[in-house]
């Protein structure tokens, strides 16, 4: 009908879409498509727990394994009152492809729990954790699925989850969740690792594209963990933000930002607008700025067929997870923007959650040095295999990451055989 608004395309389409395409560059056996579509686990779980005023409330609770053809699943949890099983479906089978990409041997998972947790007490949010803990406890563990933080959870979060799997099991498994306190068998380098890979992929993005990064202009939707540190990161490598925005709107400057007062405005009002000297914009107006790096790190769909033709950014990097749709993808792409999706831009974190795994199991403890270099090394290979496999079958970054993914992923799914 004339003047119907278009639906928007859930995050599970999108990652379906994504999947066909990478298929059919591949010549992948249907069959073996359609077992990558489907999540191997679904669970749905009931988690009741009593506020502080005494009352039961009844929440549910998601955890979807995607698939372990490559390794234990691996996954953060995400609290959050708009949740949906679709969404964390979608989440789960990005892990798959993002381990696969940075050959990491973890397959993909995510969880989360319905809530808002701004509504919570810390108690009440620690009860929560537990009770949902212990509805899942049976299909998680160290070698089976080891979650993390993700969405408004945090180290105190996994912290929790690791208390409760231990005490059920009757000795500590600090190995069992990633993304710990640091005295807690956490990693150095876990709280900054996402940012951190997303840099590094900028850095080597520029090499290629021949790009001069100092004074470049970066506008950041998003200025939590990830926007944030990616902020603070490229402003101490002498480039310019410009704009920032939170989930409240934004702010401009021309002239440039200071994220560690912008940062310290946020903590003390609540969000970034109304900071001295700026402009206050709207989230729409921060993704349209005429920039030469756009970071997207909020959360899904921000960059559609409605607005991907006003992106006025030389690069993209995508931060958050399935930020951009499949047709604004192709629109960027016939542009000539040059994106480095979320499946390896933002790989850092679910990395160096490797890293403390691997730390955990072995009951060692690496120097941040040490994780921030392992972490580089993985992800320049990762940017460069996903290059090299761009230029060689003349296709852009997102289709070449997700035929790098799915393709690993594949063989591994074909050479272990269908049992039983």
């Amino acid at each position: 009908m004339k003047g119907e608004m278009k639906r928007e395309i859930s995050p599970l389409e999108v990652a379906i879409q994504q999947l066909d395409i990478a298929a059919e560059m591949l010549n992948l056996e249907p069959g073996i498509c359609m077992v990558l579509k489907k999540p191997k686990r679904s669970l749905i779980v009931s988690v009741p727990i009593k506020r502080d005023n005494g009352e039961i409330e009844v929440y549910t609770g998601f955890r979807v394994q995607h698939n372990d053809a490559r390794g234990p699943y691996k996954g953060g949890i995400r609290y959050h009152p708009d949740i949906t099983l679709e969404e964390v479906t979608a989440l789960a089978m990005w892990m798959t492809w993002k381990c696969a990409v940075v050959e990491i041997p973890y397959g993909g998972a995510k969880g989360g729990v319905k809530c808002n947790p701004k509504e919570l007490s810390m108690n009440e949010l620690e009860r929560l954790t537990r009770r949902y803990t212990t509805m899942i406890l049976n299909i998680i563990g160290p070698y089976q699925d080891v979650p993390a933080p993700d969405v408004y959870t945090d180290a105190q979060t996994m912290a929790w989850i690791m208390d409760t799997y231990s005490q059920i099991k009757g000795y500590m498994v600090p190995e069992v969740v990633t993304g710990k306190p640091l005295y807690l068998e956490g990693s150095e380098g876990r709280e900054a690792a996402t940012a951190r890979g997303l840099v590094y992929c900028v850095n080597e993005a520029a090499k290629y594209l021949g790009m001069r990064l100092k004074g470049a202009t970066v506008a950041v939707q998003g200025f939590g963990k990830v926007g944030w540190n990616a902020a603070r990161f490229l402003y101490n490598q002498g480039l310019k933000i410009i704009g920032v925005s939170d989930s409240k709107g934004g702010v401009y400057n021309p002239d440039g930002i200071n994220p560690y007062k912008l940062r310290k405005h946020k903590l003390e009002t609540g969000s970034v607008i109304d900071f001295e000297g700026c402009k206050n914009i709207t989230n729409k107006e921060l993704l349209e700025l005429e920039c030469d790096i756009l970071i997207p790190a909020a959360i899904e769909n921000q960059i559609t067929e409605r607005n991907a033709d006003n992106i006025n950014a030389k690069m993209v990097a995508e931060g958050a997870n399935g930020p951009t749709t499949p047709e604004a993808s192709r629109i960027l792409t016939e542009r000539g923007i040059f994106v480095i999706p979320d499946i390896l831009a933002n790989a850092g974190g679910v990395t160096v959650s490797y890293f403390e795994w691997v730390q955990n199991l072995h009951r060692e403890h690496w120097s941040e040095e040490e994780v921030n270099r392992k972490l580089k090394a993985k992800m320049v290979k990762g940017f460069r295999d996903v290059y090299n496999m761009a230029r060689k079958h003349e296709t852009d970054m997102r289709t070449s990451a997700l035929m790098l993914a799915v393709d690993r992923v594949a063989k591994a799914l074909i050479s272990l055989g269908l049992w039983p």
